[in-house]
C-alpha cells in the first residue's frame, strides 16, 4: 500500500518537473523572437534613414537638371525662331532670284526643254537601233544631258548641244549606209563567234548569208534559230558574197518585226503535220496511199497498154502474157463451135479481164470522196475545241483559240488537197482502163464477126 503511494508520488513529482521545463523552454523561444523583431526594426529604421538621405540628395540634383533643361529649351526656342525668320527671308530671296533667272533665261528655258525632250527621244531611238552596236557610248551622254536639262539649275554647254546635233545627224547618215564590220555573233549552239557582220542601214543585220537579230537588253548579236524562206536567205547570201555593185536583198523596213513574223510562219509541211491534228494525219495517209495506188496503176496500165498494142499487131501469134492474147487464145480454142456459143465464150473471156484491168479504181474514187468528208470532220472538231476555249477563257486572247481554228482550216485544206488530185488520178486511171477494155471488146467482137462470116460462107 505504502509502496503504491510512493510510486504515485514520484510520478506526480516527475510530471510537475516536466511541465516546468516545457514552460521555461517556451519562454526562452518568445524572448528570442522578440529580440529578433527589435533588431529587425532597428535595421529597417537605419535603411529608411539612408534612403531618405539619398532621396534628398537626388532631389537637389533633379532640380538642377530640370533647371538646365528649361534653359536649354529656351535657347532652342530662340534658335528656332531665328531659323524660321531666316527661312522666311530665304524663301523671299529664292522667289526673287527665280523670277530674275526666268527673266534672264527668256527663250532659253524653252530651248532647254526641247534639248531634254530631244535627248530622251534620241536615247530611246539609239538604244533600239543597230548602230548602237558600233557606237555604244551615246546613251551615257544623252542620259547626263537629259538630267542636266531637267534640273533647271545647270546649263548645257555649246559643245553638248553640238554633240546632240551630231549624234542625231550621224544616225540619219548611218541609216542610209551598208557597213561591214567585225562582231561577235552568238550561234545557235550558244558560243560566240567573230564574224563579218553586214549592217544594212538601221534595218537588217546579216552574217555568212544568215539573218541576225540584235538584243537591246544584252547588247548581243545572235543568229536566228530559224531562218526565213529560202528565197530570202538566197538574197542574204548574195549580199554576203558581194563586194560591190547592186544586189537584190530582202530588207525588213520594220527593223525585225516582219522578219520575226516570217520566221514564225509555219511551212506547208508544218501546217499539215502539226496543225491538222489526228484527222490531218489520216488525210495525209489516205492521200499518200491514193498517190501510191495511182502510180502503181499507171505503170501497170501503161505496160498492159503496150502489150495489148503489140498483140494487136500480131494477132496470129497470141500470148497469155497480156489480156488481148488471152482473149484471142479463147477464140482459137473455140473457133469451130457455133457463133452464139463463141460469142458467149468471147464475152466471158473479156469479162474475166475487166476486173484485173479495173482493179483499185474504185478505191481511188472512194478516197476522193472520203478525203473532203474527213476535212469536214476536222473542221467540226476544231470548231468544237474553239468554242470550248471560248467558254473557259472568253474571247480576250485570240491566241487561245488559234489551235482549234488552225485544225478547222488546215483539215479542210488537206481534204481538198487530197480529193482534187485523187479525182484527176481516178479519171486518168479509169480512162486508160476503159480504153484497154474497149480494145478487148473491139477485138472480141471482130473475131466473132469474122467467125460468123466464115460459117455463113461455108454454108
Amino acid at each position: 500500500m505504502k509502496r503504491s503511494f510512493y510510486i504515485c508520488l514520484v510520478s506526480i513529482i516527475f510530471g510537475l518537473l516536466s511541465v516546468d521545463a516545457s514552460a521555461q523552454q517556451k519562454g526562452a523561444d518568445l524572448d528570442t523572437l522578440l529580440k529578433q523583431v527589435r533588431e529587425g526594426k532597428v535595421r529597417e529604421s537605419k535603411e529608411n534613414a539612408a534612403r531618405e538621405q539619398e532621396f534628398k540628395r537626388n532631389k537637389v540634383r533633379q532640380q538642377q537638371m530640370l533647371a538646365d533643361a528649361k534653359r536649354g529649351r529656351a535657347r532652342l526656342e530662340k534658335k528656332s525662331a531665328e531659323m524660321e525668320d531666316q527661312f522666311d527671308a530665304n524663301e523671299v530671296t529664292i522667289g526673287e532670284q527665280t523670277e530674275l533667272l526666268n527673266k534672264r533665261m527668256g527663250s532659253l528655258k524653252e530651248l532647254f526643254g526641247i534639248l531634254q525632250q530631244g535627248a530622251g527621244d534620241a536615247r530611246a531611238t539609239f538604244e533600239n537601233s543597230f548602230t548602237n552596236i558600233q557606237y555604244p557610248d551615246r546613251s551615257e551622254f544623252l542620259i547626263e544631258l537629259a538630267e542636266k536639262m531637267g534640273s533647271a539649275t545647270k546649263l548645257a554647254s555649246l559643245e553638248e548641244i553640238e554633240r546632240l546635233w551630231f549624234e542625231i545627224q550621224r544616225e540619219m547618215t548611218e541609216s542610209g549606209k551598208i557597213i561591214r564590220f567585225k562582231g561577235n555573233v552568238v550561234v545557235p549552239g550558244g558560243d560566240e563567234v567573230q564574224k563579218d557582220v553586214i549592217r544594212i542601214g538601221v534595218f537588217s543585220l546579216v552574217a555568212d548569208g544568215k539573218y541576225l537579230r540584235y538584243d537591246t537588253a544584252t547588247d548581243k548579236i545572235s543568229e536566228l534559230l530559224r531562218q526565213p524562206k529560202d528565197h530570202f536567205v538566197a538574197t542574204a547570201e548574195e549580199l554576203s558574197s558581194a563586194r560591190s555593185g547592186i544586189v537584190n536583198f530582202g530588207m525588213d523596213p520594220t527593223r525585225g518585226q516582219l522578219l520575226n513574223m516570217l520566221v514564225l510562219e509555219p511551212s506547208w509541211v508544218e501546217r499539215a503535220t502539226t496543225q491538222g491534228g489526228p484527222v490531218g494525219w489520216i488525210i495525209i495517209f489516205l492521200g499518200g496511199f491514193a498517190f501510191f495506188i495511182a502510180l502503181i496503176k499507171s505503170i501497170t496500165l501503161a505496160l498492159t497498154s503496150m502489150e495489148v498494142t503489140a498483140q494487136r499487131r500480131n494477132l496470129n501469134n497470141p500470148t497469155t502474157g497480156n489480156p488481148l492474147g488471152r482473149v484471142i487464145k479463147v477464140y482459137n480454142d473455140n473457133k469451130n463451135i457455133d457463133v452464139e456459143s463463141l460469142e458467149l465464150k468471147m464475152g466471158e473471156a473479156v469479162l474475166k479481164e475487166v476486173p484485173k484491168i479495173n482493179a483499185f479504181n474504185t478505191l481511188l474514187k472512194v478516197i476522193a470522196v472520203v478525203a473532203p468528208l474527213l476535212g469536214l470532220l476536222g473542221t467540226v472538231t476544231g470548231m468544237i475545241l474553239t468554242f470550248q476555249q471560248i467558254t473557259l477563257f472568253g474571247t480576250g486572247d485570240p491566241r487561245m483559240m488559234a489551235g482549234g481554228i488552225s485544225t478547222a482550216l488546215v483539215t479542210t485544206m488537206l481534204g481538198l488537197c487530197v480529193a482534187i488530185p485523187a479525182v484527176f488520178l481516178y479519171a486518168m486511171v479509169a480512162g486508160r482502163s476503159k480504153r484497154i477494155v474497149e480494145i478487148l471488146e473491139e477485138q472480141a467482137t471482130g473475131l466473132v464477126a469474122a467467125a460468123s462470116e466464115k460459117q455463113h460462107s461455108t454454108a
